[in-house]
């Protein structure tokens, strides 16, 4: 069989979408995955371009990968880079075979079998496709609810790259979900740009009317399915329903990633986020107050264009007040194809490193607290992972990174563990009956 290597940059829809890739490759087509690129005939790179970092790295990616493959094996772009960068992919890189948008996944077999193959529509409309079987773990299943996103927020490119958003009909989540659940894995992770917008647009119009809190609902009534997670949720469509419907299903696992980018009004405005400062407060105190052990995550952009000194302290604000449990902070990065990157009040890149790294030292500190509070505490723990110096790793319910000693026989199984050891990225402790 003709060897396939894999490389995923990026998100967890890219790596949904690389599952998707290789099961179609796999089950349709006479490839076998390999993990060492040398041995490989087809190397494909499924791509990311939210930050202009990923990009950087395709090129060198695409270079490495030239020196060591062997005699004939080809070489693939698929995912955003490839389809906002397009045929120029083919000018920078010759050595490369195909190019394949973000949008047009479904297509990989006649990418593979044609020469200098392109698509990068990003108007295609896969929704209704029923993609083969594959899955990196038995024990989690990411499950697509959506494709492409209806926010114009103007740092971000992902429009440009996935086109509009379009629900995936709810007979195929379930019956994906069920499929999956039915084969081990115990936690289902729904995926979307925005997925509590679900349900507001389908190729076909829908039987009933659904939105992502009856989602939640339908896909919890699944038997085997005993945890369901869910990336990423807007805060803007945080209505009452879908917190309460968060708290009470005991299903739905206590984590909640709510993508702030600016504590900033006035920033949120020029973001084009389409909510207030006080909305977003409103909304993760709400959450703290249903459910008190919730775990809540952001993402937090620095130096947007214009952002003053004031506008920062906005954010920290927000930070001391919701006490986030994670973040993912990052210097503006200017995206082509948006319209922020034409906005001229850019803030200087080291003004932007000062702001990173302060809000970085308070996030530290509030995980410093965080962490104090979770020593002798006890979690259900799933376990899913195992680490290369006899430990297994998993999540408790509301996401925290649990390890402690164990091998291969916890893999899939839900245990109590004894917090002993609460560090800022990990907790460790024992299991207890």
């Amino acid at each position: 069989m003709k060897q396939l290597y894999i490389e995923t940059l990026g998100c967890a829809m890219n790596m949904r979408d690389t599952e998707h890739i290789i099961a179609e490759l796999t089950k349709k087509e006479s490839y076998e995955l390999c993990t060492d690129a040398k041995d490989a005939d087809f190397i494909i790179i499924n791509t990311c371009s939210v930050r202009e970092k990923p990009v950087n790295k395709l090129f060198s990616e695409i270079g490495v990968f030239n020196k060591i493959k062997k005699e004939g094996a080809k070489i693939g772009i698929c995912g955003c880079t490839a389809s906002h960068l397009g045929d120029e992919i083919f000018k920078r890189a010759p050595s490369v075979d195909f190019v394949l948008g973000a949008r047009n996944v479904s297509k990989v077999i006649k990418a593979v079998n044609t020469k200098k193959f392109i698509d990068i529509d990003i108007d295609y409309d896969e929704s209704s496709y029923a993609f083969s079987e594959f899955r990196n773990s038995i024990h989690k299943a990411f499950v697509n609810i959506s494709i492409g996103c209806d926010k114009k927020c103007t740092y971000c490119i992902v429009p440009h790259t996935r086109g509009e958003e379009i629900s995936i009909p709810l007979e195929l989540i379930v019956q994906e979900a069920r499929k999956a659940a039915q084969n081990g894995a115990k936690e289902i992770f729904l995926l979307g740009q925005n997925v509590n917008n679900y349900g507001k647009k389908f190729s076909s119009k829908p039987k009933e009317k659904i939105d992502f809190s009856d989602l939640l609902n339908i896909v919890s009534e699944i038997k085997e399915v005993e945890r369901i997670r869910f990336t990423s949720p807007h805060p803007l469509h945080m209505d009452d329903k879908f917190l309460e419907t968060f708290a009470n299903n005991p299903k739905v696992c206590k984590s909640m990633h709510m993508p702030l980018q600016s504590g900033s009004t006035h920033i949120l405005e020029k973001m084009k986020r389409g909510y207030t400062k006080e909305w977003f407060l409103n909304r993760a105190l709400k959450l703290r107050e249903l459910v008190p052990n919730v775990s809540i995550s952001t993402d937090i952009i620095v130096a947007f264009p214009g952002e003053s000194d004031e506008d920062f302290m906005e954010s920290l604000d927000v930070m001391e007040q919701v006490k986030f449990e994670q973040i993912f902070a990052f210097k503006y990065s200017s995206r082509p194809l948006t319209q922020a990157a034409e906005f001229t009040n850019q803030i200087d890149d080291e003004i932007g490193s000062i702001r990173l790294k302060k809000l970085q030292d308070m996030q530290n500190e509030i995980l410093d607290e965080i962490s104090i509070l979770r020593k002798n505490v006890v979690y259900k723990v799933y376990f899913e992972e195992l680490k290369n110096n006899g430990m297994i790793a998993g999540r408790s319910d509301n996401n925290a990174l649990v390890q402690i000693e164990g091998g291969k026989e916890l893999l899939g199984t839900i245990g109590k563990v004894l917090i002993t050891n609460p560090r800022r990225l990990a907790l460790y402790g024992k299991i207890i009956n």
